[in-house]
């Protein structure tokens, strides 16, 4: 028996892996999170699959049906939306199978943040210009440690990609105008691949308005950083024709294309 932590991807059924999917309809007990994974996806479960959400369930519930499956010797798909190993809230269940002797495994998905840069059609990062992401949120309900406040992160002026953040946009703003400047560009993704997706651009200085105006409060990635709207960045070395690698010689002056 194994229990299977399952990355569902954003919200289009279509982004779930391969593996996923084989393993939702072969699975004789799916635990889904139903107030963010599709019904489509869970849909794939056979016919006398046991289909739970567990979007009500407290951490202790969802245990005793993990439990409740290994004595019965079933595997779990346990479904969770994006991917498992970001914000995933999948950490303190893997704990608490690895205390109580049930085997798991971890099945990637599609993020909400990469997901949100593709519907933006554009690349986080860009030569010269940014090599870094940083995937983190706004200090809310859950303290952030001592050394990761957005003042602090912003100083890097990577790219930002702020998980359950948007209800704290303005302190965003606030925390991030110093070091990236009014003019940074920003952009928020509301359910970003599901049929009611919703996108926001602009600056820090105007997205706050923008996105009260969208009455977006829930379900967003906000993504900051010059990379959203650079057009004057260098190429990449990759495609050079001058830049050798394993897979390809550089041409010198003279030879053909």
């Amino acid at each position: 028996m194994k229990v299977y932590i399952i990355g569902a991807g954003p919200g289009d059924p279509g982004l779930i892996t391969v593996k996923g999917a084989e393993l939702v309809a072969r699975c004789p007990v799916v635990l889904y999170t139903g107030s963010l994974v599709p019904v489509e996806v869970v849909a794939r479960a056979r016919p006398d699959a046991t289909v739970l959400d567990s979007s009500g369930m407290t951490l202790d519930e969802i245990m005793a049906i993990l439990s409740a499956a290994r004595d019965a010797g079933h595997d779990v798909a346990r479904v969770h939306t994006g991917d498992p190993a970001v914000f995933g809230s999948t950490a303190e269940q893997m704990r608490r199978m690895a205390a109580l002797g049930i085997a798991y495994e971890i099945i990637p998905g599609v993020s909400s943040f990469t997901a949100a840069a593709a519907v933006l059609g554009r690349e986080l990062t860009l030569p010269e210009l940014c090599q870094t992401v940083i995937l983190t949120r706004a200090e809310g309900r859950t303290p952030m440690p001592l050394k990761e406040k957005l003042p602090d992160l912003a100083q890097h002026q990577a790219t930002l990609a702020l998980f359950l953040s948007i209800t704290l946009l303005d302190e965003v703003v606030r925390d991030l105008m110093p070091s990236y400047g009014a003019d940074c560009p920003a952009a928020v993704v509301h359910k970003a691949t599901w049929p009611d997706q919703v996108i926001v651009t602009g600056t820090l200085s105007d997205i706050v308005e923008k996105v009260r105006e969208a009455k977006i409060r829930a379900t967003a990635m906000v993504l900051v950083g010059r990379v959203l709207t650079a057009s004057d960045f260098a190429e990449s070395r990759l495609y050079a024709a001058d830049f050798s690698h394993g897979y390809r010689r550089a041409q010198h002056v003279g030879e053909g294309t």
